[in-house]
């Protein structure tokens, strides 16, 4: 049949329509896909996608969030970061990632204690959090942690040569004072000699190594205020017996000596009175931490049967060490037959008891104890390290000592929210086939299918020749 010219201008014709109409909607859809998004999570158990306490949180924040990454130019790793940082940028578009190579602001990375691993500084309402491990989990909670960070009080114990939350010295806490200014945390001191209460408002009282005893009155008003389910931070050091008293209504004991641990120089550490800890029991306070922590002069503690506390042994030196009473020179042994004894050894105590009392008792003088005093949670918490060193200027930049610090801190104050948010792990990563699931598959694939394609071959060529 022969087809007139009209006809194949038609024809023409249709088909430039038909491709002007596909043109113009594949235009239209790519021109959608710039202003909208649509994805969808095809894996078994959501694995790309935030889990809903996590959607929920960044529903309550209405203020922008900004995370700066202090990584090295590690294609790989900030890829991943950017990957799980996408996931938070679907529900919130105020949310922004910005890279920083630590080399190239060397003072900002001293400044925030930032290593040669990196670190996530999150940053919201003028606060921040820093995270050496990022993860749904670690970063839903740093938010969580700005998002609820409401004043509060910690006070001091001063006048006996403690370590001062604002000094610069060395042995001071300079440092860590400034770290929890920055989670609207305020440091308070109070000498007892001159004003015989604590705060009402204080959610804390921190006591570190005190040089000389305490007078009897100091420690009864300590007595009251622990009797009365106040919370405590309690940090000794070896050799210091100036905090028996208060140590023996706590049902512990500080065990003679200074423990050494022999694993340390694994570390490059040549001093074997440093500590180090990355084992951590499950604790509250130790939930989702990684990071090692270095503990330079330590004193095991030990508890009594005899106590109104729950205790929880947060801190352990490893096997090898042991509690040195001699002299940490030259080379030194374990003494099986005197005083000392055989790690691991514990040097962090958490008590938890129910609160017996709705208050503190008055206050008097202090002007920074005009504000009343919040309602009290129903369960003291008490926390006995035997280190006041780890958090010192000195060594508070070390690995993972500010953020335990800060983590005990948080958890002493009541202010220790944690989203448990569960690992999504990959199921059905792995195939495990019999041997003769393998044989058939082999000669399936090395025999059959290439047979049977030269067979089709063969088969449509022979059909095309007796055409």
């Amino acid at each position: 049949m022969k087809i007139s010219r009209h006809k194949h201008q038609q024809i023409r014709l249709k088909n430039g329509l038909i491709v002007l109409a596909l043109l113009c909607a594949f235009s239209t859809l790519a021109w959608l896909s710039t202003r909208y998004k649509v994805e969808a999570d095809i894996t078994r158990n959501n694995g790309n996608s935030l889990s809903q306490a996590s959607q929920k949180l960044l529903e309550s924040l209405p203020d922008a969030i900004h995370l700066t990454a202090y990584i090295k130019k590690e294609p790989a790793l900030r890829s991943q970061i950017s990957q799980l940082v996408d996931r938070y940028k679907r529900h919130k578009a105020d949310l922004t990632l910005s890279f920083i190579d630590p080399d190239s602001q060397p003072e900002k990375t001293r400044e925030l204690n930032i290593d040669a691993t990196g670190a996530v500084i999150a940053e919201y309402q003028g606060r921040t959090e820093k995270l050496n491990f990022i993860d749904e989990s670690s970063l839903t909670n740093a938010l969580l942690q700005l998002a609820n960070a409401d004043e509060r009080w910690v006070t001091f114990l001063t006048g006996h040569g403690e370590r001062a939350p604002d000094g610069v010295a060395n042995f001071d806490l300079g440092q860590f004072g400034k770290e929890l200014e920055r989670r609207k945390i305020k440091a308070q001191t109070i000498n007892l000699a001159t004003m015989p209460d604590i705060p009402r408002n204080s959610a804390l009282l921190v006591i570190t190594a005190p040089a000389v005893p305490l007078l009897a009155g100091e420690i009864d008003l300590i007595k009251r205020y622990i009797q009365q389910g106040g919370n405590l931070l309690l940090l000794t050091d070896p050799g210091n017996r100036h905090l028996d008293a208060l140590l023996q209504i706590l049902g512990l004991r500080q065990l003679p000596g200074t423990i050494v641990d022999s694993s340390s120089r694994l570390y490059g550490i040549n001093d074997p009175s440093f500590v180090l800890a990355g084992d951590y029991i499950p604790h509250p306070i130790t939930q989702g931490f990684q990071t090692i922590t270095v503990y330079p002069v330590t004193a095991a503690l030990e508890i009594s049967e005899e106590t109104d506390f729950q205790p929880v042994a947060l801190l352990k030196s490893a096997t090898q060490s042991w509690t040195e009473t001699g002299p940490i020179a030259g080379k030194i042994l374990f003494d099986a037959d005197g005083d000392e004894k055989q790690g691991p050894l514990v040097f962090a105590y958490a008590l938890t008891r129910p609160s017996t009392s709705s208050g503190q008792a008055p206050s008097t003088g202090s002007e920074q104890a005009t504000s009343t005093s919040p309602d009290k949670p129903s369960e003291q918490r008490i926390v006995v390290v035997g280190d006041g060193d780890f958090l010192s200027n000195s060594y508070i930049g070390n690995v993972g000592n500010l953020d335990m610090g800060l983590r005990i801190v948080n958890w002493l104050i009541h202010d220790d929210r944690f989203i448990d948010i569960p690992a999504k792990v990959a199921t059905d990563k792995s195939l495990q086939l019999s041997q003769t699931g393998v044989a058939v598959i082999g000669f399936g694939f090395l025999v059959v299918i290439p047979f049977l394609l030269m067979g089709t071959g063969f088969y449509i060529w022979r059909k095309r020749k007796q055409r």
